[in-house]
């Protein structure tokens, strides 16, 4: 037997309405009728069952019969910090993985060798992608995409973690050890020019562990999932 389909909606009461995109995708693509049952989600943390009551021309109306708290969750906070990327597949992409590996936060930066710029647009679309990526892996919460116009921005929003890795191509050696982590950890992945080190040593000044991740050099889509990966096997997050 195949999930329910889920759904996000702002508010969820016993009689909800479903709306706008989340609506049209209901009715005219997955074809969900009067008497079927869903999820709703409201990114608090919990899974509400409701039954379709009825299809409207533009909107459905749901009567919520049971609520219950999301078990897919990550117990641990992550937070994937990212320079932004020309290409916005790519964006898409790293925010989609990073939902699915189960981070909590998901920040986007420019930084000195940044040549892509953002806009309101493209950010409500990685946030849209964001709930796509939550639905398709039954997580209850969709980590909002947030921008920093500036790196130090970006710092300042991790402080209170308890790990701070940057990973830096011109790294020789990491000053932490990855594979051992322990606790809330912030992550900080460059753009295609990388970082300077003036950017380095303004990171080590926030706190923040420079980390190799090996011989080669990596995408930088690719260095954002493997060090996300490697980071979520090592606070528990993947056995």
């Amino acid at each position: 037997m195949s999930a329910l389909k889920r759904f996000f909606v702002d508010k969820i009461e016993d009689t909800t309405e479903l709306v706008g995109e989340e609506f049209e995708h209901a009715k005219n693509v997955l074809r969900i009728g009067v008497g079927a049952e869903v999820i709703l989600l409201d990114n608090s943390g919990k899974e509400y069952t409701a039954v379709v009551a009825a299809v409207e021309k533009k909107r459905m109306v749901l009567n919520v019969v049971r609520c219950e708290v999301g078990t897919r969750e990550a117990e641990t906070d992550v937070y994937l910090l990212f320079g932004y990327l020309k290409n916005a597949d790519k964006n898409e992409f790293i925010v989609q993985k990073a939902v699915e590996l189960g981070v909590k936060k998901i920040g986007v930066f420019s930084s000195e060798y940044s040549s892509a710029y953002m806009n309101q647009n493209k950010l409500e679309r990685l946030n849209k992608v964001s709930k796509e990526a939550a639905k398709q892996c039954l997580r209850a919460v969709a980590p909002e995409v947030v921008y920093f116009d500036t790196l130090a921005e970006a710092f300042s929003s991790a402080r209170e973690y308890e790990n701070k890795l940057f990973a830096c191509e011109f790294a020789t050696e990491s000053k932490c050890d990855v594979g051992a982590l322990d606790g809330s950890t912030a992550i900080v992945i460059g753009s295609e020019g990388g970082f300077s080190r003036e950017e380095e040593e303004l990171a080590n000044g926030e706190g923040f562990a420079s980390v190799t991740l090996g011989k080669r050099i990596l995408r930088a889509e690719t260095a954002a999932i493997a060090l996300t990966s490697v980071v979520m096997f090592a606070v528990g997050e993947l056995r």
